[in-house]
C-alpha cells in the first residue's frame, strides 16, 4: 500500500472522528511524504498547523495511523522548507482545563458571523487558522490574539466568529464590545447614584469587563484619543493575562504601527500572536460573490462574465463585494425582473464602482505623479525611508491627497506605508505653511495638481 493510499484512508477517517469545519482547517491540505523506520512525516501547510495538530490531535492521529496501517509510528511534522532541513522545534503543551458551570453573561455577538460562513482564500488562510486555533484552546494558544488589516476585510466577522464558537462550545463567558464601548462604559465610572457614590459603577464596570473568560475588543486604535481609558484597558488587560483568560483585539494596523497608544500597551499587544488580513485576490473575490450570490437563491441566473466583472473592479474590500451585489439585484428589480446580463451589470454599478474605486484610483495617480516628477518610486514614498530626497516628496504627496480626495487622515496614513494620523497631520500643516511663504513650492504643487488631474 502506497503512502497516497494509506493517507486516503487516513484522512477519511479523521473526516468521521471531527467536525467539518476542524477537518478543513487542520487536515485537509496535509499530507504523508514518509512512512519508514518506525517514522511518519506528515507535510503540513504552515508552522500553526504543526504547533496545533501537536498540541489537540496527536493522539487521534496516532491511534488512526495505526488502524489504517496495522504499525505504530512516530509522528513528525514538518513545512516544505523543512524538508530538506529539518528543525526541531520544542513546544511546551499544557494540560487542558474543565470548564465549570457559569451564567452566561450578555455576550454582544452576531450570531450571523461563524467560521463555517467565512469564506477562505490565500489572503486569509493564515489569520483564519489562527482565529480557529484560539476558538478551540481559549487562554492556552495564542493570547493575546491580534488580529489586523484595513477595513472590510474580514476583522470583524473572524473575532465574532471566535466568541459564537467558544460560546457554543463551552461554559465560558464572552464578551465582544468596540473601543468606544469600552471608553463609554469606562467614562459611565464617574457617574454618581442616588448615594451620591459611584461604587455601583465601579462595580458594574470591573464585574463587565474582569469576571470573564474571553474579551474580544474591535477598533482598538479609537483608544488613542482617551489617555485615562488606555490606563483602565492596560489594568483590565493585566488581569485578564494573569488569569489566563483569552483576550483578542483588532485595528486597522499592526501593533507596531499603533503609535497613538502606549508604549507599555504596544509592547502587551506583542505577547501573543499577530496576524494581518490581506485584501482579497481574484479568486477570493469571485467566491465571495458566489456566496454573497447564492444566499440571494438567484446564484444560476448570475452569468459567470458578470461575477469576473464585479470581481475585477471591487478590489478592495469584502463590503465593496456585498454592495455591488446588492445594488446589482434591486436595479435588476427596479428593471421589471430584467435577466442579469454583463450590459446590465456595467449599468447598473457604473455609479457605484466610479465612486468606490475612484478615490483608491486618486491616492495611487497622487502618488505617481509625485514620484515621477522627484524621480523616485512610488515604493519609496510608501517606505520608512525618512532622507529628505524621499520624505519631503511624500509629504507633498500626503497634502495633495488630503487637498484631492475625501479620504481621512487614518486612511491617508494606511495609503502612506500604514503610517500614523499624526504624521499626516503634521505632513499637511507643514506644507501648507510653507505654500503661504513659499511661491516656488506653491507654482509647484499647483503645476502637480494639475498633471494628477
Amino acid at each position: 500500500m502506497n503512502t497516497n493510499v494509506i493517507w486516503t484512508n487516513f484522512l477519511n477517517s479523521i473526516k468521521e472522528q471531527i467536525t467539518s469545519l476542524a477537518f478543513d482547517t487542520w487536515f485537509k491540505d496535509t499530507k504523508l511524504v514518509e512512512l519508514s523506520n518506525g517514522k511518519a512525516k506528515i507535510l503540513v501547510p504552515m508552522h500553526i498547523h504543526k504547533k496545533h495538530l501537536i498540541e489537540n490531535y496527536s493522539e487521534m492521529i496516532e491511534n488512526t495511523l495505526n488502524l489504517v496501517t496495522g504499525t505504530n509510528f512516530d509522528i513528525e511534522f514538518i513545512l516544505e522548507e523543512e524538508l530538506n532541513n529539518q528543525n526541531d522545534i520544542d513546544i511546551d503543551v499544557d494540560m487542558i482545563g474543565v470548564p465549570t458551570e457559569k451564567i452566561k453573561l450578555e455576550t454582544n455577538l452576531n450570531p450571523k458571523y461563524l467560521f463555517e460562513n467565512f469564506i477562505v482564500g490565500e489572503s486569509n488562510r493564515f489569520a483564519h487558522a489562527a482565529a480557529l486555533s484560539v476558538a478551540e484552546n481559549p487562554g492556552r494558544m495564542y493570547n493575546p490574539l491580534f488580529i489586523y488589516g484595513k477595513s472590510g476585510l474580514g476583522k470583524t466577522h473572524l473575532m465574532h466568529a471566535i466568541g459564537n464558537y467558544i460560546s457554543s462550545n463551552t461554559s465560558k463567558n464572552v464578551l465582544y464590545v468596540t473601543s468606544e464601548q469600552f471608553i463609554t462604559d469606562f467614562l459611565g465610572i464617574n457617574k454618581k447614584d442616588k448615594k451620591g457614590t459611584n461604587f455601583d459603577y465601579i462595580d458594574y464596570f470591573k464585574n463587565k469587563y474582569r469576571n470573564i473568560d474571553v474579551l474580544i475588543i474591535d477598533d482598538i486604535q479609537f483608544l488613542g484619543s482617551a489617555q485615562q481609558t488606555q490606563q483602565e484597558f492596560f489594568h483590565t488587560f493585566n488581569k485578564l493575562y494573569d488569569d489566563n483568560k483569552q483576550i483578542i483585539i483588532s485595528s486597522d494596523r499592526s501593533p507596531d504601527d499603533l503609535k497613538i497608544l502606549e508604549d507599555r500597551l504596544r509592547t502587551r499587544f506583542s505577547w501573543g500572536l499577530s496576524v494581518n488580513i490581506f485584501p482579497p485576490d481574484f479568486e477570493l473575490r469571485k467566491q465571495i460573490l458566489l456566496k454573497k450570490i447564492s444566499g440571494q437563491g438567484m446564484s444560476s441566473n448570475v452569468p459567470n462574465d458578470v461575477i469576473e466583472y464585479i470581481a475585477n473592479n471591487c478590489q478592495s474590500d469584502v463590503r465593496q463585494l456585498e454592495g455591488a451585489v446588492t445594488r446589482l439585484f434591486a436595479y435588476a428589480t427596479m428593471m421589471s425582473g430584467s435577466d442579469i446580463t454583463l450590459d446590465l451589470a456595467i449599468d447598473a454599478l457604473k455609479d457605484y464602482l466610479n465612486k468606490s474605486i475612484g478615490t483608491k484610483n486618486s491616492v495611487q495617480r497622487i502618488q505617481r505623479v509625485v514620484a515621477d516628477y522627484y524621480q523616485i518610486s512610488v515604493d519609496d514614498i510608501k517606505s520608512k525611508k525618512r532622507h529628505a530626497s524621499v520624505a519631503y516628496p511624500r509629504q507633498i504627496a500626503m497634502y495633495l491627497t488630503r487637498k484631492l480626495t475625501d479620504e481621512s487622515f487614518p486612511k491617508i496614513g494606511i495609503e502612506f506605508g500604514g503610517r500614523d494620523h499624526s504624521t499626516v497631520i503634521h505632513s499637511v500643516d507643514k506644507i501648507s505653511e510653507e505654500i503661504n511663504q513659499n511661491k516656488q513650492l506653491k507654482n509647484l504643487v499647483e503645476t502637480l495638481e494639475e498633471k494628477i488631474k
